[in-house]
């Protein structure tokens, strides 16, 4: 069964420290799926599905991120589960 999605827009440093490889691995500890960009703009963006409580985690986490990132924003949207199976790390849009 489909659980809640959240789109999230990361804003701040988090372009080439290691954000996205750091974000996917976070998403599969916690059993989560989707996915997660670079953006051409310099914002990563993620699409996450599972548990409301675990996608919270996620995205309490997110806000540290990894030790060279600086995340000053996170814009939060609602987002349709797509049914994906696990989480992957996408191209750049």
């Amino acid at each position: 069964m489909a659980g809640p999605a959240l789109r999230l827009l990361i804003e701040g440093r988090v372009q080439g420290v290691g954000y996205r490889q750091w974000f996917a691995e976070e998403a599969r500890s916690l059993g989560l799926t989707g996915w997660v960009r670079n953006r051409a703009d310099g914002r990563v963006e993620a699409v996450i599905s599972g548990k409301a409580e675990l996608l919270e985690r996620l995205v309490a986490a997110a806000e540290r991120g990894p030790r060279f990132a600086a995340v000053s924003r996170i814009e939060r949207h609602r987002a349709n589960d797509e049914g994906w199976s696990d989480f992957s790390i996408q191209p750049t849009a």
